[in-house]
């Protein structure tokens, strides 16, 4: 059975599954960040690890797989939040890599009726110095109704670049200013705070998920 952290209100209309980048655990500082925002918004929030990264709490260094390798287990998450009594619309998404392999596995399970939306924080169009690399051929027809929160420095996509990226009109990227692939920004460059962005974020997403979701 998957572990999950909740946060937020369990009489939330409106629950999200996220799931963590590559290198960071789900109680990461960046993660319970996240996590807090969104449930001061009013949304309920259910964090949950991979086998790879959970191993890691019992001293197992494993690296991180294919992301691909790792789809299966976001199905049993969605699966095993639902067997824990979570009802109502559940919107799908994660941190990195999280975000893309919720990204995978997205249209298979809006087409079943299983989640309503997506949500990417810092979406790894590319590895870091490889922008001929791109991780994008699925999100060029994806039917998933998608958030993408990615920073105006964010190493593995700028905005200059996935602007000629050919995404599906169901995909709308929100630029945070300034912000690096943990979407924090330097307050003395841009005037903007960690916390303002994920506030932003978080009311964000709250309004979307009420009008995809209604």
């Amino acid at each position: 059975m998957t572990t999950f952290l909740f946060d937020g209100p369990d009489t939330a209309a409106i629950t999200i599954l996220l799931a963590h980048g590559a290198g960071a655990s789900m109680d990461s500082p960046s993660m319970t960040a996240t996590a807090k925002a969104l449930a001061a918004a009013g949304l309920q929030v259910a964090r949950f690890e991979f086998h790879y990264m959970a191993a890691r709490r019992y001293g197992h260094r494993k690296p991180p797989p294919r992301a691909e390798t790792v789809n299966p287990e976001y199905i049993k998450a969605i699966a095993d939040l639902r067997a824990k009594g979570v009802t109502g619309p559940l919107i799908i998404g994660g941190k990195s890599m999280g975000g893309r392999v919720a990204s995978m596995v997205a249209d298979e399970m809006f087409a079943k009726g299983e989640i309503s939306g997506l949500v990417c924080l810092g979406y790894p169009f590319h590895p870091p110095a490889k922008p001929e690399q791109l991780r994008t051929k699925h999100l060029a027809d994806l039917k998933t109704r998608t958030l993408i929160f990615q920073g105006t420095r964010d190493e593995f996509g700028t905005r200059d670049e996935v602007a000629t990226y050919g995404l599906s009109d169901r995909i709308e990227v929100i630029w945070l200013e300034d912000g690096d692939h943990d979407l924090k920004p330097r307050k003395s460059i841009s005037g903007f705070s960690a916390a303002d962005h994920l506030k932003t974020l978080a009311e964000t997403v709250k309004a979307w998920s009420g009008r995809i979701a209604s």
